[in-house]
């Protein structure tokens, strides 16, 4: 018999020193993160900037498995990819609006992944990781084997992007930035619902003792399985924003190297944040085009090299060290109020 292997789960914010979070901090962040998504193709090349918050809904989607479940997947380019030229054939051959295209795809991802989650669930750890892993280069070769249909190796061209007969946005990558962005901002509501929600909770509490969850009475194979369907879902909408902003769906979307690509950005921003995916995406994103549009050829080379020094400087990754250490420094500050007003015998009562 073989022993099971046992891994840590990852630091996330939920070890965090615990302290309440001001809801008007929480507006001030949102409403900070809307004013920057409006903002951003003014700043960043449209396309480029489209593709950051793509990025960044697959990461948060990602996060959902790996900050809040516990669970490694590297698997997700199968979800990614398959919603892409789902998107890319519905909005080429019968020449909807690419919303409906859109959510066309992410459908088709949500159905792939019941399979796919439910084999894969009855594993853990390293286990997990491989069998997701397997899953994405099965479809990987079916998308290279299937030439006719996904266009193999060159990959499927000439997605149109039509929007109700609204030529600026079918044309212009600026107002096509804004007509896509109420999809994905609505994907990253319904993540931030998931993980606040008592469902979510369940996914924390299976996250931190599987054992203790099960005892409790909750199906936890059950509740993974739901878990990365939701998950495959929001990147299937990111990933069919993703194919009609470039008009163009490549086989490397359904390559492994993707869904190391996302992890990364999770790691990089924090995970179990929500908030990381989406300052991993922008750093990652933004990084390779600025090395790309300079003429370096080493981009992997310079983001790996960034990782590493993420991963020895800050173990949490950016966002998710500086919130733990705001966290610490409240938590600190409380205490030596409470100290201090224990001390004071005029702020006693009588």
């Amino acid at each position: 018999m073989t022993q099971p292997v046992v891994t840590q789960p990852p630091v996330t914010e939920a070890r965090a020193p615990v302290a309440a979070e001001s809801p008007r901090l929480r507006w001030v962040l949102l409403t900070a993160g809307l004013v920057a998504a409006l903002a951003l193709p003014w700043f960043v090349y449209p396309p480029v900037a489209m593709d950051i918050v793509a990025m960044a809904l697959f990461a948060i989607a990602l996060d959902i498995l790996l900050g809040y479940t516990g669970l490694l997947s590297f698997g997700h380019a199968a979800f990614w990819g398959s919603s892409a030229y789902v998107t890319g054939l519905i909005a080429t051959h019968y020449g909807v609006p690419f919303p409906v295209a859109v959510v066309g795809g992410a459908l088709f991802a949500m159905v792939l992944a019941l399979p796919a989650g439910y084999l894969s669930v009855r594993r853990s750890g390293i286990y997990f990781a491989m069998v997701t892993l397997a899953f994405a280069q099965m479809v990987y070769f079916i998308g290279y084997q299937w030439s006719d249909l996904t266009g193999g190796e060159n990959g499927l061209q000439g997605v149109p992007r039509k929007f109700f007969g609204i030529e600026l946005v079918e044309t212009e990558s600026f107002y096509f930035y804004y007509a896509a962005l109420p999809i994905l901002l609505l994907g990253m509501w319904a993540a931030w619902r998931i993980v606040h929600s008592p469902f979510g909770r369940v996914l924390v509490s299976i996250r931190d003792n599987t054992q203790r969850a099960r005892a409790l009475g909750y199906e936890v194979e059950k509740y993974k399985v739901i878990a990365f369907v939701l998950s495959a879902g929001l990147t299937g909408l990111a990933g069919g924003v993703f194919a009609i902003n470039h008009g163009f769906v490549a086989l490397t979307e359904l390559h492994w190297s993707t869904s190391g690509e996302v992890v990364l950005m999770t790691v990089l921003g924090g995970i179990g944040t929500l908030w990381g995916g989406v300052l991993g995406a922008f750093l990652s994103v933004m990084l390779a085009d600025y090395l790309a549009s300079s003429g370096f050829d080493g981009i992997d080379l310079v983001t790996g090299s960034v990782f590493v020094l993420v991963v020895l400087l800050f173990r949490r990754g950016v966002w998710g060290t500086v919130r733990h250490q705001w966290l610490a420094w409240r938590q600190r500050r409380t205490s030596s109020r409470r100290t201090s007003a224990g001390a004071d015998p005029a702020r006693r009562g009588p």
